[in-house]
């Protein structure tokens, strides 16, 4: 329980998937779940006897009665609305879960009281409202529970990560759409995502190469000076391009944005994906990167692309030739290897860039194993 900050942290969160009103013959639902990266699942004593489920997979039991905890190991997270049955649970050494359905104020504030004696507590509410969700997160902050929202969208999911900027810790996915499962697949595809190796890029040739057409990232998000976006004229990687978090003295920051670069390049995605900068629209995701290679997900808001004099960064990183063609501007900022912002239009050859080097091929922005050489 003691991970609790660092899955925050980490940008992590808990899925659970409940299980329990998916009958066993459901093979399309099962199979789809068994063979997704939702790890976490809810079962019913009885499928936990009857079904048969791959190795990852780490059940949470719903016990309805003591006899119940026979056969289920102990260390493993049990589930029940009954808390005396979960504090007799507790004592044989099993992780709890309380489930909570609160109806109005007094129960409210009940709820939080009585989560902070297990491990993890599963709320959900008879109002559709997020209000009641966002005084438990506040009143949960600093304890060491680990607060579950019952969903069955993954629309409903993603506002539920946001709410009160914070989000709850996790949820349990109730939905058996199988269109909606796929999506919660794909969201915990990208949690895989938690850092990313950048290696320092020494600038061998620096020019500017006339006019053309460069695109601005806006995102939905806010970044931090530290932060930016891996961008590259080549699939074997990418420069670190800087946030406009950065002193500008003729206009206001914009910590949405990135400007990113000429709108051929790749721009690094989700799941080690690249996309062309020119095939961004609003609602694509991209990933923002910070110094330690830590990465988050952001969803764009806009691309705004206009003409603008280009400059060309070349360099070497990891034995590589990388290369990345940005606006030729003093208010564009590259990160330097020591975590320094520098203006693209003062670097020059023998600085050292921040760089993200991968293997070459890419189609479609998919990772494929060909030949293939770029320049």
């Amino acid at each position: 329980m003691g991970n609790k900050d660092n899955r925050k942290e980490n940008y992590l969160r808990e899925v659970w998937f409940d299980g329990r009103g998916v009958p066993l013959e459901r093979q399309a639902i099962w199979s789809l779940v068994n063979n997704s990266p939702i790890q976490k699942v809810v079962v019913s004593i009885e499928q936990r006897r009857k079904g048969h489920y791959p190795l990852k997979t780490e059940l949470i039991t719903e016990i309805k009665r003591i006899e119940d905890l026979d056969g289920i190991n102990s260390g493993e997270i049990v589930l029940s609305a009954d808390q005396g049955l979960l504090e007799s649970a507790k004592h044989r050494g099993y992780k709890t879960c309380v489930f909570i359905s609160v109806e109005g104020r007094v129960a409210l504030e009940q709820s939080w009281r009585d989560a902070l004696k297990y491990d993890y507590v599963l709320v959900d509410f008879d109002l559709p409202t997020n209000i009641p969700l966002e005084l438990i997160i506040a009143r949960l902050q600093d304890s060491q529970t680990v607060l579950l929202k019952k969903v069955t969208t993954f629309t409903e999911m993603e506002v539920v990560f946001g709410v009160l900027e914070k989000g709850s810790d996790g949820v349990l996915f109730a939905g058996t759409d199988l269109n909606e499962i796929m999506k919660v697949s794909e969201y915990l595809s990208t949690q895989d995502i938690r850092n990313i190796e950048l290696q320092p890029l020494t600038v061998s040739e620096i020019r500017n190469i006339g006019m053309g057409f460069r695109a601005c990232i806006d995102t939905t998000g806010l970044m931090t000076q530290d932060e930016g976006m891996i961008v590259g004229s080549t699939s074997q990687g990418g420069i670190f391009v800087c946030s406009e978090t950065h002193y500008l003295p003729y206009m206001n920051l914009r910590p949405f944005r990135v400007n990113a670069g000429a709108v051929h390049s790749y721009i690094w995605m989700p799941n080690d994906t690249a996309e062309y900068l020119s095939d961004l629209a609003a609602g694509s995701k991209v990933l923002c990167v910070n110094t330690e290679g830590r990465a988050r997900t952001l969803t764009v808001g806009r691309i705004k692309v206009e003409v603008r004099p280009l400059l060309l960064i070349k360099g070497v990183a990891a034995g590589k030739e990388i290369n990345v063609i940005v606006q030729d501007d003093w208010h564009i900022r590259m990160m330097g290897a020591d975590g320094q912002p520098k203006n693209a239009s003062l670097i020059r050859p023998g600085d050292e860039l921040l760089a993200y080097v991968c293997e070459p091929g890419r189609h479609v922005g998919i990772k494929v194993n060909e030949t293939i050489i770029e320049k």
